[in-house]
């Protein structure tokens, strides 16, 4: 069974390695579902370690519906991706009826064009899963990232199931809730390969945050935040 640990960091790169695991998938922000990492983040995980370096194309948090612009930045980032020589690409693009983005994806695949393609967890916002796992297939999407189409793969086992059943030529990989406890599991059902990030929470700071800078009101997944030109304007005009 192949290993693919989620890393957010080049530290967690170093133990993913340090710990046995096949191949990484490279992010920022694990709290929002992950976001595409920086480039010097990228560059400095390919410098020092040696297994496969999968790099997640996601623009921002919130949803998976794109416009043309963050399409255009998702399309440069593969390309400079594949540049720096990571091995795969880890994304995906829905419309806004929870299906599958053909055209975006098929552009997103084409563009990763000789290194692996993972369909990531926008998988389990589909109305129809089993049918968009065909179409997937039909693009040369080659494993899918997903929990069954539930909040972890425990209550996803039945679906995760079916899909590796319904699955011809794409890896169903489940992922979000693998644990030492359930891991077994699926080895024993047959899946051919796991994801997990085996995070631990380590609290650095020795002194009483005295501000927050986390805002709530910008971790809805059912939005997405844009600097609004006429009240840049507006503020402007308020001190020239």
């Amino acid at each position: 069974m192949l290993i693919e640990v989620c890393a957010n960091s080049l530290e967690s790169a170093l133990n993913a390695e340090k710990g046995g695991a096949d191949r990484i998938e490279l992010c920022s922000e694990l709290g929002v579902g992950g976001i595409t990492p920086s480039f010097g983040l990228i560059r400095s995980v390919l410098e020092r370690i040696s297994i496969p370096v999968h790099v997640l194309i996601r623009p921002r948090s919130g949803n998976f519906t794109y416009s043309e612009m963050e399409f255009e930045v998702m399309l440069s980032d593969i390309e400079i991706c594949k540049e720096m020589g990571v091995s795969g690409i880890v994304s995906g693009a829905l419309n806004d009826k929870r299906e599958i983005d053909l055209e975006k994806t098929s552009k997103l695949v084409q563009a990763s064009e000789g290194i692996h393609f993972t369909f990531h967890r926008a998988f389990d916002w589909l109305k129809d899963p089993v049918r968009s796992l065909g179409q997937l297939e039909d693009l040369g999407v080659q494993s899918i990232l997903t929990s069954g189409g539930k909040s972890n793969v425990d209550e996803g086992f039945e679906n995760l199931i079916k899909l590796k059943e319904a699955a011809k030529r794409c890896t169903i990989m489940p992922g979000s809730g693998v644990n030492l406890e359930n891991i077994a599991q699926f080895k024993n059902s047959g899946f051919q390969a796991v994801h997990f990030s085996a995070s631990k929470i380590i609290d650095e700071v020795a002194y009483e945050i005295p501000v927050p800078m986390n805002s709530e009101k910008f971790l809805q997944e059912h939005i997405k935040t844009i600097s609004d030109d006429k009240l840049i304007k507006e503020m402007i005009k308020k001190i020239r």
